[in-house]
């Protein structure tokens, strides 16, 4: 295609930012609701008190790099259905969606048994044994989540690269009150259900994940728009070359999102080691910093679907309006988060720890100064979300996978360890230990974008398995 045609089959900057703000804003909000689901969990664990928020800190911190490894693998689905449709290929795209089903249903059963050895795991990474044995207790019966989560990644990922949002939005809503209904009874024991804690906090997730599921399933499979796919047709079936494809690009998405949670996740066991009232205001700063996340995380899911559709059109200015826009979009956002955050940073805190409570005040003034921490990475880590999901719309995750991994276990990590040893920042110089590793992945990232021509990753040829 010469440039004249690339020009032409590109809409204005405009053009380009209405349709990623309309693509976008559903997914926006699901996210932000998605990530309610687990605020919602951390609010009511701390109303239990600081153990339980610690143990329930611990165990989804834990679980979370393993769903996001298998959510990052299902989550190729997205960039191939949007780069097929582009390319007019509407065979390819119910051959993606159908597979994306068998991966999601292989890798959950295969992070199952790791998944339930958590207590031997967090024994052996030095936290405390009752902190653990709790930690255990949540995770026996979350674990059951795989399923229906990977499930909703596929599925989700489909209808997201059809353009269909907003359906994605209304079904993640309707979970957030369920969720937060099933919580009060069953962690509290209220309208009469029994008293399990934490126990009850793991079922109302595993219970809101399948209906969540359930109705986006029930949703395509009926919507006249979308039953044409036939997604569930000859389900059995094989098809293994997609099946591998999804893979391929996959796999380097997943252990992407595993390398940047996973550093997460080891930051709250080395907070672990300063105390329960340090892991405690790690929580509330973590839960509060993800929250705000959601919003370029989101933006970055319809950016892989635009720039999909515009490889697989093959507009190389189409790439470019697409993946600038959303990095626009996003840097900006993450601005107002910092600002807010390092200026009131009591308003987010209390909503998790009641201020009236003596217990809590030592946890309160460690996660102010955490989320005042927290602020100064908002920038980064904005940026280089949105900048990896662009590239994933090129199918370019494999070099982004090995930047993320230097950036955040090579550069993150040990600036972490190093800082937030007792006798330096403690708690403080390992949240500047995370900002470091997202700071440089925002920047390399950015830089191979900015470079994708001379990189050679618009040559088309790369779609060669798609077609």
């Amino acid at each position: 295609m010469n440039a004249t045609d690339t020009t032409r089959t590109a809409p204005g900057w405009a053009a380009e930012l209405r349709a990623t703000f309309l693509l976008a804003w559903p997914l926006v909000v699901a996210q932000v609701a998605q990530n309610a689901l687990f605020t919602t969990d951390v609010i009511m664990m701390g109303w239990l008190g600081p153990e339980y928020l610690a143990a329930g800190t611990l165990a989804t911190s834990f679980f979370t790099p393993f769903l996001l490894l298998g959510g990052g693998i299902v989550s190729a689905v997205a960039p191939l259905a949007a780069q097929a449709l582009g390319a007019r290929q509407i065979k390819n795209v119910r051959r993606t969606a159908r597979q994306g089903f068998w991966v999601a249903i292989l890798v959950a059963t295969l992070l199952f048994p790791l998944i339930w050895q958590i207590e031997h795991i967090l024994l052996a990474a030095g936290q405390e044994p009752e902190l653990a044995r709790m930690a255990a207790q949540y995770m026996h019966i979350a674990v059951l989540v795989l399923y229906p989560g990977l499930g909703l990644f596929a599925i989700r990922s489909f209808l997201s690269a059809l353009g269909s949002t907003q359906i994605i939005l209304y079904v993640t809503i309707a979970g957030v009150i369920v969720n937060a209904g099933v919580n009060y009874a069953l962690i509290f024991g209220n309208f009469g259900f029994p008293r399990l804690e934490l126990q009850g906090a793991a079922i109302a997730t595993v219970l809101t994940n399948l209906l969540m599921f359930g109705l986006l399933l029930a949703y395509t499979l009926t919507h006249r728009k979308y039953r044409r796919f036939h997604i569930l047709v000859r389900f059995w079936k094989p098809d293994w070359l997609r099946f591998r494809e999804i893979f391929r690009i996959g796999t380097p998405i997943g252990l992407t999102l595993m390398a940047e949670v996973g550093m997460f996740a080891v930051a709250a066991i080395f907070m672990g080691w300063h105390g329960t009232d340090a892991l405690a205001a790690h929580a509330v700063a973590l839960q509060c910093a993800s929250f705000a996340f959601m919003v370029p995380l989101g933006l970055s899911m319809a950016a892989t679907v635009r720039v999909g559709l515009a490889f697989g059109a093959g507009s190389d200015r189409g790439i470019a309006q697409s993946g600038w826009v959303a990095m626009i979009i996003g840097t900006g956002f993450m601005v107002i988060t910092c600002v807010l955050f390092l200026t009131m940073p009591q308003v987010f805190t209390r909503l998790f720890l009641d201020p009236a409570d003596p217990g809590n005040l030592a946890a309160l003034a460690m996660a102010t100064t955490f989320l005042g921490v927290a602020g100064l990475f908002q920038i980064v880590d904005g940026a280089q979300v949105v900048a990896v999901h662009v590239l994933r719309g090129l199918n370019d995750t494999k070099i982004p996978m090995f930047i993320a991994l230097f950036g955040y276990w090579g550069v993150g990590m040990p600036v972490a360890w190093f800082l937030g040893s007792p006798d330096r920042l403690a708690g403080i110089g390992i949240w500047l230990g995370l900002a470091a590793g997202l700071a440089f992945c925002a920047v390399v990232l950015t830089a191979r974008f900015a470079l994708r021509d001379r990189l050679g990753l618009i040559d088309r040829r790369r779609m060669v398995a798609v077609a």
